[in-house]
């Protein structure tokens, strides 16, 4: 039996070991290209999420309102607000107790969405005991308001009875 010795067989051949300059050059260039082809529709996606949330916070402000009315039995008023240009907006809920003859505001403002969404116009909805509806300047139903961010709008659509629509 013939015994082979190992050294003297690899001795020919060359060590490689890890990757060679060219491999790691094509791996991050297609890396780049993906990555390149994937930012803006990650960055549409987000602000499409930042603009539903902000629509859903107006919402939910809404019909919480809303049901605090039927469930308190004195009116209740919910309004949207920005600063300038309806930048940043917020909300801010009060109510009229029995007696008294003005809103009070109940906490604080509440900031819509962290991201810096802009209100269309200045919204005060203010909800009856009975369900009813009006609004503050005083329009005729339903009622609208938009919101948008980074070009995109939606407009939240509420009836004389506190049905609440969001439309893109």
């Amino acid at each position: 039996m013939q015994m082979i010795d190992v050294k003297k067989s690899d001795k020919g051949r060359k060590a490689t070991r890890g990757f060679s300059l060219i491999e790691l050059t094509m791996v991050m260039l297609i890396a780049m290209i993906t990555a390149g082809f994937a930012l803006p529709i990650v960055q549409t996606t987000v602000q499409k999420y930042r603009l539903k949330s902000a629509t859903a916070t107006a919402a939910w402000a809404i019909q919480s309102t809303r049901f605090q009315a039927l469930m308190e039995g004195y009116p209740y008023e919910v309004t949207f607000a920005g600063s300038t240009g309806g930048v940043n907006p917020t909300y801010q809920i009060a109510n009229e107790t029995v007696g008294s003859s003005s809103f009070s505001n109940v906490g604080t403002s509440i900031p819509v969405s962290g991201s810096p969404v802009v209100l269309g116009a200045t919204t005060v909805f203010i909800f009856q005991p009975n369900g009813t509806v009006t609004t503050s300047p005083a329009s005729s139903a339903p009622y609208t308001f938009t919101i948008a961010y980074s070009g995109t709008t939606e407009t939240i659509t509420v009836s004389n009875y506190g049905n609440v629509d969001v439309t893109p």
